[in-house]
């Protein structure tokens, strides 16, 4: 099926241009390629795909650098006027390959690099007298879905190894019982969220900081009378908060999930057999849930004491660097580890809603047949991040005026003047 009409530089009509950038900023090439073919019945070479979504994601590219020029020269109209109830600010980071660019075909000089995120929620989450939640969930107390859920956070870098569970009985992994048949239950809004974008970047953390402060300033996030700021414990994401949001307000919240990786990691790694190291985990998670800091930290500090200091050249699980990497980590995050106070603030106290989006673009960029030039990856998560916005920012961008190109000839995605 022959659609090309000649309607602009890549020769097929709007509406098929906005099915092309969305599929491949969604799928890999290839993968978009096939659903075109099957849903459109388009023919069109994975490399064309590529071609189009990064032109386009470029092109949002600059009318975000458009948007941060604005903002810092205090010109930037706001899109959102109206202050929320509540907000939240969550930063994280990812992983994707790159390669060289301008070479011969083939990928030359691959690495891994870390492209950041960030989540912007508003909120209609109350705000109570009395903690509205003073016990942790019970799956933080599981000893099935604990452990697995430390290994998670764990496995995305970051985060003291964890020892897995020895066979004492109900210390480790339970029996895998007969699954039974899921009911299907109704979709139920979560922490309050009423309407979340996203931004994306592989900047600098400097560069990224002005993206998080545009992005919250274009909506309005600042005005809020309650706001979060949630992350992990990496300096670049706490940088981004004195440098940004300190002076705005936000509430700096260590990501408790995290917390949880850490704090499970290091009681598996201190002295005891199973039964002791879980009871260990089990109070120190309590501990920290219930705000209790100053005891928190003076136990983890007694259990390094007692293993003793890692030498330098020490293996990532070795029990004493883990117990020294919690310890160090309690102690610096301790001014963002009040959660009884968020929580009646009711604000987020883990960013579980920036994980599902790492997810996301993870699906899209993250793989290890996947080898990006930097503007190329820059574009397509551009692309991601707009379509996971749900302000209609796709919509937006696409009602924007767009550069001229040369539509024939050998160069014809060279820009005009």
């Amino acid at each position: 099926m022959d659609v090309k009409l000649n309607l602009g530089p890549e020769e097929y009509s709007p509406a098929l241009v906005k099915k092309i950038v969305r599929q491949g900023g969604r799928d890999s090439f290839p993968e978009a390629r096939e659903e075109l073919r099957e849903h459109e019945g388009l023919e069109i070479h994975p490399a064309r795909v590529q071609e189009i979504t990064e032109r386009v994601g470029k092109e949002w590219v600059d009318q975000r650098e458009r948007e941060v020029s604005l903002f810092v020269k205090n010109e930037l109209p706001r899109l959102h006027g109206r202050a929320p109830v509540a907000a939240a600010v969550m930063v994280d980071g990812g992983k994707l390959q790159v390669r060289a660019d301008d070479q011969p075909p083939g990928v030359h000089n691959p690495e891994w690099r870390e492209p950041k995120y960030a989540c912007f929620l508003t909120l209609d989450t109350p705000e109570s007298k009395e903690d509205p939640q003073p016990e942790p969930p019970s799956k933080f107390v599981d000893r099935e879905k604990a452990p697995k859920l430390a290994r998670e956070i764990q496995n995305r870098g970051g985060i003291p190894a964890c020892r897995k569970p020895g066979s004492e009985k109900g210390a480790g992994d339970k029996p895998r019982q007969k699954k039974q048949k899921r009911v299907k239950k109704k979709k139920v809004r979560k922490y309050g969220q009423l309407v979340r974008t996203v931004v994306a970047s592989m900047k600098c953390a400097k560069e990224f900081g002005y993206m998080v402060a545009t992005e919250v300033y274009l909506r309005s996030l600042d005005l809020a009378r309650r706001k979060g700021y949630i992350c992990d414990g990496l300096p670049y994401n706490w940088a981004i908060f004195e440098d940004h949001f300190r002076g705005l307000g936000f509430v700096p919240i260590l990501d408790f999930l995290h917390l949880l990786s850490y704090l499970y990691a290091a009681a598996q790694a201190a002295v005891g057999g199973d039964g002791a190291r879980w009871e260990r985990y089990e109070r120190w998670l309590r501990q920290a849930w219930g705000g209790r800091r100053d005891k928190l930290l003076a136990e983890i500090m007694v259990e390094a004491e007692r293993a003793g200091p890692a030498p330098k050249d020490a293996a990532e699980n070795d029990p004493r660097r883990v117990l020294e990497d919690t310890q160090r980590y309690v102690a610096n995050n301790m001014e963002r580890m009040d959660y009884p106070r968020y929580r009646k603030l009711g604000l987020p106290i883990s960013s579980a809603p920036m994980e599902s989006v790492v997810k996301q673009f993870n699906r899209r960029m993250k793989g290890t047949e996947k080898f990006w030039t930097i503007d190329g990856a820059e574009a397509v998560l551009q692309v991601r991040a707009a379509y996971l916005s749900q302000d209609d920012r796709a919509e937006r961008y696409w009602n924007m005026p767009r550069p001229n190109y040369r539509a024939v000839g050998r160069n014809r995605l060279a820009l005009t003047g």
